[in-house]
């Protein structure tokens, strides 16, 4: 586990609720008096985390640059899971696993969007590249609200290689592309599934692709050809759990 830090009045907030040991230290900025300030007190007095009343100017050189909205906490951050202890979690679902793998999203505002959507959504686990893509930075902790803490991220040195352990564990891999012949909601998304989505710019990579069982795509019938890779996620995502929360099967 390393120090890091987690910043804006939500994601603090989350943290304080949801994994409050995690908490090492919590710095607020004077002054303040108003009822968010004082509910983020209250719940830093409950966890028994300590509290630096600090001035504004000071948030500032934690994290030059950052909206921190005068809240930041330290935090000992748990490591990301590697291959083997994906799959052990895996093999260890006690219900059909839904996994979101993401092939080379670089920005942290897509990241932490999806982390969000997958605590919400129950997401068993959110699976990403090692290199040219985006960890569990301050930025993405912000933006997920408390959900990089919450939900399970894996961060692999080899993804085509980690998507065909999945397919051998029974999980069947399905890739949005703008070119696909096939929709997502031609697809049975009640069964092992992972939800492969491409990076901003390139989309899928090549060897992504051709470890993926089947490739989708979303209908598009304005004049935008694609859309934002943390939108497609809450789409596919909400069509796996509207199947499996009503036990229907794709689309006629």
């Amino acid at each position: 586990m390393s120090r890091e830090l987690s910043f804006g009045m939500h994601a603090v907030r989350h943290l304080l609720k949801a994994a409050p040991q995690r908490v090492r230290a919590l710095h607020l900025q004077s002054g303040r008096k108003d009822e968010p300030m004082r509910s983020l007190l209250e719940l830093a007095r409950a966890a028994h985390a300590p509290v630096h009343v600090v001035a504004r100017s000071e948030l500032d050189r934690m994290l030059p640059g950052a909206r921190h909205q005068g809240a930041i906490a330290e935090i000992v951050a748990a490591a990301a899971l590697d291959e083997q202890a994906l799959m052990s979690l895996i093999e260890s679902c006690h219900e059909a696993p839904l996994i979101v793998v993401l092939d080379g999203v670089q920005d942290p505002h897509n990241l932490g969007a999806v982390l969000r959507l997958a605590d919400a959504a129950g997401v068993h686990a959110v699976v990403a590249p090692r290199d040219h893509a985006v960890g569990l930075t301050p930025a993405v902790r912000k933006v997920a609200s408390g959900a990089a803490e919450t939900v399970s991220f894996a961060q692999v040195t080899n993804l085509a290689r980690t998507l065909t352990l999945m397919r051998e564990r029974g999980v069947r891999t399905i890739g949005t592309t703008v070119d696909a012949q096939s929709t997502l909601y031609d697809e049975d998304l009640t069964t092992a599934t992972a939800l492969v989505l491409g990076g901003e710019a390139a989309g899928l990579r090549r060897l992504t692709r051709d470890r993926c069982d089947r490739l989708v795509c979303l209908p598009m019938r304005g004049a935008i050809e694609s859309m934002n890779v943390a939108v497609t996620a809450g789409v596919c995502v909400y069509e796996a759990v509207r199947q499996r929360r009503w036990g229907q099967g794709p689309t006629p």
